[in-house]
């Protein structure tokens, strides 16, 4: 497979690929400026405004009826849409506890952590090298673990969460917007009970200022912009394209936690982080190498 830029279907993919995956890098900064709202009331929102804006969106694309093929898979969407919650949830009190971070740690994690579910529930079989990697990427959080005392749960809480999202909607084959939706749906009536719940002890942030408001109606924004975006790249370009995409949004994630937050970078985190940097680019070359020597038949399926 070559990646060859030749026409406008192509071009527009890198677009909408860099575009997504900016907008996640720097999507922190949303949070930080909502950091005085608690972590559950800021999900709450993110999910009732979520849900209106998808609905709205299916509603003007004339694809309302990809839900009733979404609902026909109820009990699976029910796992996927506890396990985007937790990934939100961790997510949102990472950044407001000054965690940036190891939220980008987390997605760094994220594609080793897949292949780990997929080896480990799927029977997929590593080759020597990818073994390695996997292996210098779980070095890095031993020596968090053994040298420093510490295990990065935030980072691994995200990304297993959504590895293992990942892992049970691989093979729905279910419209982006409309599965999305359907989980929204699913823990829409928590979100609301809460909120009319902290209405009720007079607690809620929401309804004092407009300013503040406005930007916790933003959240359906943040969650439907770039998971747009994401999905048209994914119609135009190969997915072994989009995964180079998917280092953009945790490496502007870590520059912001780093040069705009001051957060901490010691030696912890460089040891860990460097594990993982070299475990990623080990894996990413072996990837490469491997599909430049297969067949043209079989590297046209790949992509």
């Amino acid at each position: 497979m070559f990646f060859v830029m030749s026409d406008a279907r192509t071009t527009q993919g890198v677009y909408f690929a860099l575009s997504a995956n900016i907008f996640w890098g720097i999507v922190p900064i949303y949070f930080k400026w909502i950091d005085h709202v608690s972590p559950l009331e800021i999900l709450a929102h993110r999910i009732v405004w979520a849900l209106v804006l998808l609905i709205c969106i299916l509603a003007y694309t004339g694809d309302l009826k990809e839900l009733r093929a979404s609902f026909a898979r109820l009990p699976t969407l029910f796992l996927t849409a506890m396990l985007l919650m937790i990934n939100w949830l961790v997510f949102i009190y990472a950044i407001v506890n000054q965690n940036i971070t190891e939220t980008s740690l987390g997605y760094f994690i994220n594609p080793l952590v897949s292949v780990f579910l997929a080896v480990l529930f799927l029977q997929e079989r590593l080759r020597p090298l990818q073994w390695i990697a996997m292996i210098i990427a779980g070095t890095g959080i031993v020596i968090q673990l053994i040298l420093f005392g510490r295990i990065p749960w935030l980072a691994l809480g995200l990304a297993f969460s959504f590895g293992f999202y990942g892992l049970l909607r691989k093979n729905l084959g279910l419209h982006a917007i409309a599965g999305l939706a359907v989980e929204a749906m699913i823990v829409a009536p928590f979100a609301l009970t809460y909120l009319a719940w902290i209405a009720y002890r007079q607690t809620m942030i929401f309804g004092n200022d407009i300013n503040i408001d406005l930007l916790l109606m933003l959240g359906g924004f943040v969650t439907s912009f770039p998971l747009l975006c994401f999905a048209a790249a994914v119609t135009r370009l190969p997915l072994t394209v989009i995964g180079m995409f998917q280092y953009i949004a945790p490496t502007i994630s870590l520059i912001i936690a780093i040069l705009v937050y001051k957060e901490e970078f010691g030696i912890d985190r460089l040891a860990t982080f460097g594990c993982i940097w070299i475990a990623l680019l080990l894996f990413s070359a072996e990837a490469w190498v491997h599909n430049k020597h297969q067949p043209p038949a079989t590297a046209s399926k790949s992509g």
